[in-house]
């Protein structure tokens, strides 16, 4: 990360913006995401709205995440993620089925959101059961949210990925894939 005198302005209005939001600091993807701060501040902008203003309730963006981090190899995302998981009330067990990248046995909203993922990332498309059912249960608006909030954390995935960011110091890092 550039120290604050070698910033241009754009990276320093952007390092700015994020501080000063619910964020309160400069971290993980938006590091090297500072170096198009356009895009960090775009980018930043949608995360804040799915973070902390999000339809979904906490627990389910905390899954999403979670599943996106397994999905990607993401130990960044998975280490800062886990506590805030659980603490948002996901259940030890669904946290770690999904670091497994196994199917958790757990409440039907949780393994709607699990299954409407999961074959969305393996096919590329989701099916009209998985839809009706997922739509059935969260509506949607919801549904948007859910493949919305993969979507960002996808990109953070990738971004993080290409810049080798490390996990959070002393963080949950992501065990081997169970095989399936």
């Amino acid at each position: 990360m550039p120290l604050p005198d070698e910033m241009t302005v754009g990276q320093k209005q952007a390092a700015a913006r994020l501080t000063n939001g619910p964020r309160g600091a400069l971290f993980g993807p938006f590091v090297p995401l500072l170096r198009s701060p356009e895009l960090m501040t775009r980018l930043q902008l949608v995360g804040e709205y799915l973070r902390f203003d999000s339809l979904l309730d906490d627990d389910l963006v905390e899954l999403v995440i979670l599943i996106v981090a397994r999905r990607w190899d993401q130990d960044f995302e998975y280490g800062f993620h886990q506590p805030l998981a659980l603490k948002a009330g996901l259940p030890a067990p669904v946290v770690d089925a999904v670091a497994r990248g196994a199917r958790p046995v757990a409440s039907e909203r949780i393994v709607v959101v699990w299954d409407l993922l999961d074959e969305l990332h393996r096919t590329r498309q989701v099916g009209d059961d998985t839809y009706a059912k997922a739509v059935g249960l969260l509506g949607e608006a919801r549904v948007v949210e859910v493949v919305g909030t993969a979507g960002y954390y996808t990109t953070l995935a990738m971004t993080m990925n290409v810049a080798r960011t490390p996990p959070p110091e002393g963080a949950p890092r992501l065990p081997a894939r169970e095989s399936t």
